[in-house]
């Protein structure tokens, strides 16, 4: 979601995007750059980045610091968008995206470990859009009112239905991998995601999935990962991961030649339904400019 309100946003403002960096090893205010490595700045802020290099990516965890720094350094900026940041009661956002998944409704799920809860369902009021997450492409016509009714309690409040898309697998070395993955091919489906269940069962629909290495959210990749990711695929497999994995594995430096023609990711992208994604965000750069 930050990256499709950046791309269009990006269009007719100068947009950043402040992040904390979840994961990254280092601590304070610091400006991505595509060269960096993802432990001192966090996988998302890199991935994010590497797809957005003109656009200012900073990570810090006091928000309030860290937009105060990005204004100074770059006054051209009109808008900040700031990654997980509804419950920063320390800044006051002009506007609220929150994102909801559909199978965990807000008012069953618990705080953080526990459950996803960032928030007291009760401060949902100054959200302005719900993006409700992992819909189903089927959903009835009931199931979308209850949806509305549960969120939208406010007429300044809108609500969007959407599923996650992904795309063929894509070669993280280009020059050293085939540029595309036959279906039904022996695949190593590979995840350090919050919820890796979506990505594995999209690639088991298409894949001869012969082996599952599922990791922590933000897993650091080291050497023996390297090797157990070959043992895996053996002599006829490739690796697929996700595309959050991937910027850590992105060094050719520290991936072997055998591997480096193995690995490939899958992009995604977020797909609307019972509406589309040029609705969402014509109401979106509206709202801005209004603010």
């Amino acid at each position: 979601m930050a990256e499709m309100v950046l791309g269009h946003l990006s269009q007719t403002h100068k947009v950043a995007l402040i992040s904390r960096g979840y994961g990254r090893k280092t601590k304070g205010y610091i400006e991505v750059q595509p060269d960096m490595h993802y432990i001192e700045v966090g996988d998302e802020p890199k991935m994010i980045k590497l797809k957005f290099p003109d656009v200012p990516i900073v990570v810090c965890e006091d928000r309030v610091a860290g937009i105060k720094r990005l204004r100074e350094e770059h006054p051209e900026v009109e808008v900040v968008v700031m990654d997980d940041g509804f419950q920063h009661r320390y800044v006051e956002a002009q506007i609220n995206i929150i994102m909801v998944d559909y199978t965990r409704p807000v008012y069953e799920d618990k705080f953080l470990p526990e459950g996803q809860l960032r928030d007291l369902p009760s401060q949902l009021y100054r959200a302005q859009y719900f993006i409700v997450t992992k819909c189903n492409d089927d959903l009835t016509p009931i199931e979308r009112r209850l949806l509305k009714k549960d969120f939208l309690k406010y007429p300044y409040q809108s609500l969007y239905m959407t599923g996650i898309e992904s795309g063929a697998p894509v070669p993280l070395f280009p020059a050293d991998a085939p540029a595309s993955v036959e279906y039904g091919a022996d695949v190593v489906a590979m995840a350090g995601v919050g919820n890796p269940n979506p990505f594995l069962a999209g690639l088991r629909k298409h894949y001869n999935v012969i082996e599952e290495l599922v990791y922590d959210d933000h897993h650091v990749y080291r050497r023996s990962d390297l090797q157990t990711m070959l043992d895996a695929a053996g002599e006829r497999g490739v690796i697929v991961t996700t595309e959050k994995d991937a910027v850590k594995l992105v060094n050719p430096d520290k991936i072997p030649a055998q591997l480096r023609a193995k690995l490939y990711y899958i992009p995604i992208s977020i797909t609307f339904i019972g509406s589309s994604p040029a609705d969402f965000l014509l109401n979106l750069e509206k709202d801005v400019r209004t603010n």
